[in-house]
């Protein structure tokens, strides 16, 4: 994990985290990693808003939030760390006042920028994972690509109207696909967005806890290994289904470096 090891945790942390700490598959080790780890999310829109959340309320010590947008009464559907009050905000600034509200323990700092490839490096700079829940092809791959160059767990979500997917990436591994073995040469894309096709507002819910519980596995595993899984839910079927990714080994990004 990043940085000097943490203090021990406090009698108040104990008592927070108390669930957690009786955890057989987690415990107390499991807390302690998660209060010295750092993330950076990416988005603090439909996915990350949850994510951001739950990743607070499970005691991560330091969070990096990255967004350049601001919130609108349009977001407030889904996007529940938000209030009627936050419209017109920085959403990282909102989202952030809503960590602190939430647990004191855990340390914030927001970036109201739009990552790309010029600056993605240095945003996810001492990033232990990293949760990338944007809206916007161009930028997942630069996230991607300056995660696979840092050698930095990615956890990956996306949502449709009533579908999402979710994977974690650790591409530098053998066996181990990155974003770009999923996707292929593939260029940027417009793609469409919620405010075309719209989105239920808990499959935003749904997907953004997932991937707060696959960043938390990505810090203090447990149970089995998710990289190079995909999972993909179509929650008008209500059905949830995994695939395994193969890793490519003609990958222009992460073929030459397992």
């Amino acid at each position: 994990m990043s940085g000097a090891a943490p203090a021990a945790l406090s009698d108040a942390e104990l008592t927070r985290y108390a669930r957690h700490i009786v955890l057989r598959e987690f415990g107390g080790a499991g807390q302690m990693r998660l209060k010295a780890a750092s993330v950076a999310v990416i988005g603090a829109g439909g996915i990350g808003s949850p994510a951001i959340q739950y990743l607070a309320a499970a005691g991560v010590g330091h969070l990096v939030l990255i967004d350049d947008d601001r919130v609108d009464m349009s977001n407030l559907q889904r996007q529940t760390i938000f209030a009627t009050d936050d419209v017109g905000q920085d959403k990282v600034a909102a989202a952030a006042a809503a960590v602190r509200r939430i647990n004191p323990f855990v340390t914030v700092m927001t970036h109201a920028t739009r990552i790309d490839a010029g600056n993605a490096a240095g945003l996810i700079d001492g990033a232990d994972v990293i949760l990338d829940g944007c809206d916007n092809f161009a930028t997942r791959l630069a996230v991607a690509d300056a995660a696979l160059a840092a050698g930095i767990p990615l956890v990956s979500a996306a949502v449709g109207p009533f579908e999402g997917q979710l994977a974690t990436y650790r591409g530098w591994e053998a066996g181990s696909p990155c974003y770009r073995c999923f996707v292929g040469n593939a260029s940027d894309q417009a793609g469409a967005t919620c405010a075309d096709d719209g989105v239920l507002g808990p499959v935003t819910g749904i997907l953004g806890s997932l991937a707060a519980l696959e960043v938390l596995r990505a810090i203090a595993p447990f149970g089995e290994d998710s990289a190079g899984k995909l999972l993909l839910l179509d929650l008008l079927a209500l059905r949830f289904r995994t695939i395994r990714l193969p890793k490519d080994p003609g990958c222009p990004a992460c073929g030459s470096r397992s």
